[in-house]
């Protein structure tokens, strides 16, 4: 007699092209470019931040998380862009402190991938922004030599750097907002500026965005809610005190705005769950931005704007939510 043998599994039973591990290697994959930037512009100082950050990230994960999760990708992600948002001169300490804050408290001590509220690159750096100040915000000088440092990359934890590599610069961000003094936009567009490893060739980051918006890895209506918005209110206070306040290009292409936009604020799992929520979303990440930048404290604002919103997530899903068919209310596409 034939024996048909069924298999009953959870639903539901039609699967995507697309698997976990797919999607998030081919983020890693289009940071490659990125990354390769950031060590032409910074050189060594860079592929070592970036690389421990990276390692630091993988490590925590192994030893702390659930087994076979190293293959997803997801901590591979996580340290290449926390790298990115460190200075070429930081210890290199420091930068594995991050990748295993950003592991252990971003994402494990939440219950893993998919169940962390914060995005794990930025509460990285955010909490080495706390702790370090004056290493998070000390930028390199431009130097004679490409293989130079850019900094005390191998200063012993708790030691103070050596103060004859320790020259500074200042960020396009620094010195407009405290010196009133602008950058060329061709500076900005190809990445020959002071900042952090991933503040460089913005139109880099920009092709890769768009190649993952293309793919449907991300939500494209999170960057451009961000972008408009950002152009927009920038825009309206240049034209109200132009001596004092940058244009909307200036703005758009300085500082941490494309990678955040791109690749911070599209986390799937740290991002609104609906279109419209995405829009709100954006728009949040992108005016408290500016507010930031033009009036607060600090000359950049993207990581406490996007951990912010972040927060924000579950009342902007609860909020956008659409109705169930059949309560006599009509759901509008976005």
């Amino acid at each position: 007699m034939d024996v048909h043998r069924f298999e009953l599994t959870a639903s539901p039973h039609i699967k995507g092209p697309d698997s976990t591990p797919r999607i998030m290697w081919s983020v890693v994959a289009t940071l490659v470019p990125v990354v390769g930037a950031a060590i032409y512009w910074f050189g060594p100082s860079a592929a070592l931040v970036i690389t421990t950050a990276t390692v630091g990230c993988v490590v925590t994960e192994r030893l702390f998380g659930p087994g076979g999760t190293l293959r997803d990708g997801s901590a591979a992600i996580t340290g290449v862009l926390l790298g990115l948002t460190l200075p070429p001169g930081i210890p290199l300490w420091m930068a594995f402190v991050g990748g295993f804050i950003a592991i252990g408290l971003g994402k494990l001590v939440f219950g893993g991938l998919g169940q962390n509220v914060f995005n794990p690159a930025l509460l990285g750096r955010a909490l080495l922004q706390a702790a370090f100040p004056d290493d998070m915000t000390t930028w390199p000088a431009a130097v004679e030599h490409w293989w130079q440092l850019r900094g005390d990359n191998f200063a012993l934890p708790l030691t103070s750097a050596d103060p004859t590599v320790a020259l500074t610069g200042a960020t396009p961000l620094g010195q407009m907002k405290f010196e009133q003094i602008p950058t060329e936009a061709v500076d900005l567009f190809m990445g020959a500026t002071s900042g952090s490893t991933g503040e460089t060739a913005a139109v880099v980051i920009l092709a890769g965005g768009i190649y993952l918006a293309v793919k449907k890895y991300l939500n494209w209506r999170i960057p451009i809610s961000i972008l408009l918005t950002v152009a927009v209110l920038s825009q309206v206070a240049h034209f109200v005190d132009p001596d004092r306040y940058p244009g909307a290009l200036f703005m758009l292409f300085s500082g941490g705005l494309m990678l955040g936009a791109w690749y911070m604020a599209t986390d799937m799992v740290t991002s609104p769950t609906t279109n419209h929520g995405c829009w709100i979303f954006g728009a949040g990440i992108g005016a408290m931005a500016v507010l930031i930048r033009l009036w607060g404290g600090l000359p950049e604002g993207v990581m406490y704007s996007i951990l912010f919103m972040n927060a924000l997530v579950p009342f902007i899903n609860r909020a956008t939510q659409p109705r169930v068919f059949g309560t006599g209310e009509e759901v509008v596409a976005s």
